[in-house]
């Protein structure tokens, strides 16, 4: 039996207790012409690159680990509760404010949008996602707890703000309605992602379907529409700044993704052609 790079980091784990297999990284040096080395990845055979006694390894330690799943339920626990907080203890956030008026509808409805978004998406971390990685830098809990705390704060101190002015009711439930439908489509996207891969696996698969057959990032793309309706339906600068900033990370990874999914499907050697779709926001990207 051959072995593997997952032998190699249990026996360096053993020698090297603090550094856990999912804290390290073994690459083989440069050559010539190369810009970056090639890591070996958990599970192949050492073979597969070539490697055996008296090869020369590289290696790194990625720093503490946490699980995927963790670092997403909390980054979405997070903005579950505290924008709900600005909704329902007004007297605590805006103590200056002695005569609070009633919530207005739009507001609940803003609120019962922010929940479902944020419980769904702790309902896919555990039931729909499957995580190519079982782990991330633990420093990425900080930084994204940070980023969706923040903007949770940011969006519901404004939209439940005592003075704030809400649009028209009636054009809110109309944005409110179809914003609901991207949510339940986002939704539909990620189970069809979920199934490209089988457990445990780590390959690639061309999505189809449902958005995906004309969009690469279908999936990112009813996530944004979504929330350029709340923003609409909120009437609120700080939604808009919100959407702005997701959608400008989500660019980055959507067109990533679209360049690698080109890459590795690219007609030859027997190998699928990728279709020309959007990339992420029809019709502009």
């Amino acid at each position: 039996m051959q072995a593997t790079v997952s032998d190699l980091q249990s026996k360096f784990h053993k020698a090297k207790p603090t550094f856990y297999p999912s804290r390290q990284r073994f690459s083989l040096p440069l050559k010539a012409g190369e810009k970056k080395a090639t890591s070996l990845a958990a599970g192949k055979k050492l073979s597969d690159y070539d490697v055996k006694d008296g090869s020369v390894l590289i290696f790194k330690d990625l720093g503490p680990q946490i699980g995927y799943s963790t670092v997403f339920f909390w980054e979405y626990f997070g903005p579950l509760v505290v924008y709900a907080l600005f909704y329902f203890l007004p007297s605590v956030f805006y103590p200056t404010y002695k005569n609070i008026p009633d919530k207005h509808p739009v507001q609940t409805m803003a609120v019962a949008y922010w929940s479902f978004h944020y419980a769904k998406r702790i309902f896919e971390t555990f039931f729909v996602h499957r995580f190519s990685h079982g782990t991330m830098p633990l420093t990425n809990l900080f930084k994204n707890c940070g980023y969706y705390w923040g903007f949770a704060a940011f969006v519901s101190y404004f939209v439940n703000h005592p003075l704030y002015t809400a649009p028209s009711t009636e054009v809110a439930y109309i944005l409110f309605g179809i914003a609901m439908l991207c949510q339940f489509a986002n939704l539909t996207t990620h189970v069809i992602q979920r199934n490209l891969r089988p457990p445990g696996g780590k390959g690639y698969a061309i999505p189809r379907g449902f958005g995906f057959d004309y969009i690469t990032c279908a999936n990112y793309t009813f996530e944004i529409y979504g929330w350029i309706l709340f923003a609409a339906a909120t009437w609120t600068l700080p939604a808009l700044i919100f959407i702005t900033a997701g959608a400008a990370q989500m660019a980055i990874w959507a067109k990533a993704k679209h360049a690698r999914l080109r890459k590795i499907f690219d007609g030859k050697d027997g190998r699928a052609k990728y279709p020309k779709r959007w990339i992420m926001l029809p019709p502009f990207f």
